[in-house]
């Protein structure tokens, strides 16, 4: 066995899997063999759900039917409805999504049954059912939200219909479905590699999204497209980027949204994003968001050497499409959850447990005292 360590697992080939590839160095990205660009043009969201789940692109009577189950399984039990409205708004929303999510593991018809199946009919319901646990936390929409579950809208416009604070049209509705794509999935990052470690001790579904969430919520994880967006806001304030960015330099405070721990160069994601950043700000005469977006990638290009990520330019799109911020990173579960789910399907299917070693750096053979020998210090 090796000595050496590798902080954060950085470079270590923790597994096997066979729903996405990350190429570090040409950064390019697929889910099941599918070019992310491609996915993002031509796909709903459902679609990229059922590959991800299934292993496959479905055919049309199949899509159907998967629609469906999608659509009658969206609703969640009218007393969790209520206990999530009457947490205070105060309370982070992903701490109230994790603790939905938990409780839903409590109610779920598979509880303890961890087989292919149950574990592919937890993963449509949890996906079906974030859209509602969201509606139930938008502190915005609390008094305004007549959108039943049942709407045969898509994901996309059913996020839409219950969340934004505007009317959503067909392009909206297709920004959003990019970005729920884009989000979907992304190999053995943190919120997966968790979520799969929980999934190893063979530990439930449930169990396993909620230690994704926990993760998910971190700041340099999913958080960062909340403080990307609070960001531009300063910018917007002050109205100088690069004053913005020169106290922000020297006080060597993070930028959020720039940097990738696999993608050293651009990530595919940030330039098909920032397309919709640019046209929804022309569409809605708001451009002002994308101006500031831009201003801050070219500094950040030349004088860090850092390219954005996809949370950067999905700030603007979320806030564009009226959705309020406090929502961004439950937004993130609302897509990754479908990752999320078909990773534990795949760790279930072909388990060992995860137990790495660390080196220890601590004091050794230390003398044992009695307690009534030991000094008082």
């Amino acid at each position: 066995m090796t000595n050496q360590v590798y902080h954060g697992l950085e470079g270590i080939l923790a597994g096997e899997s066979a729903i996405c590839k990350v190429d570090h160095e040409s950064g390019g990205l697929s889910y099941r063999g599918y070019a992310i660009e491609d996915l993002a043009a031509e796909a709903t969201f459902e679609e990229v759900v059922y590959l991800l789940l299934m292993g496959t692109l479905p055919d049309p009577p199949h899509f159907l039917d998967f629609q469906n189950e999608l659509v009658s399984s969206r609703a969640i039990p009218s007393h969790l409805f209520d206990v999530l409205q009457d947490i205070p708004t105060t309370v982070n929303r992903m701490d109230a999504l994790r603790t939905a999510v938990s409780y839903l593991g409590m109610e779920d018809p598979d509880l303890g049954l961890n087989t292919h199946a149950a574990n592919l009919r937890k993963a449509i319901r949890l996906t079906a059912q974030m859209p509602s646990l969201l509606a139930a936390l938008n502190v915005y929409k609390k008094e305004d939200n007549n959108v039943s579950p049942q709407s045969a809208q898509s994901h996309a416009a059913h996020l839409l219909a219950i969340l934004s604070t505007e009317k959503p049209d067909a392009f909206s509705v297709k920004a959003l479905n990019t970005a729920l794509i884009l989000y979907a999935e992304h190999e053995f990052n943190a919120s997966t590699f968790a979520a799969r470690v929980t999934a190893s001790s063979l530990s439930d579904m449930h169990s396993a999204i909620v230690s994704g969430i926990g993760t998910l919520k971190g700041p340099l994880h999913g958080g960062a497209n909340e403080a990307v967006m609070e960001m531009l806001i300063e910018v917007d304030k002050i109205g100088d980027v690069r004053q913005y960015l020169r106290g922000k330099f020297a006080n060597k405070e993070r930028i959020m949204g720039f940097g990738h721990r696999v993608l050293k160069k651009e990530d595919p994601r940030s330039l098909i994003i920032q397309r919709y950043a640019k046209a929804l700000g022309e569409r809605k005469n708001q451009t002002k968001w994308y101006d500031y977006s831009l201003q801050i990638e070219n500094i950040m290009r030349e004088e860090k050497g850092f390219y954005p990520n996809l949370d950067f330019y999905s700030a603007t799109v979320f806030f564009l499409l009226g959705l309020p911020v406090s929502l961004y990173t439950p937004l993130f579960v609302c897509s990754r959850v479908a990752g999320w789910t078909a990773h534990v399907i795949e760790q279930h299917d072909q388990n060992r447990l995860i137990r790495p070693r660390c080196r220890y750096t601590g004091k050794q053979h230390l003398r044992f005292v009695p307690l009534s020998e030991r000094d008082a210090n």
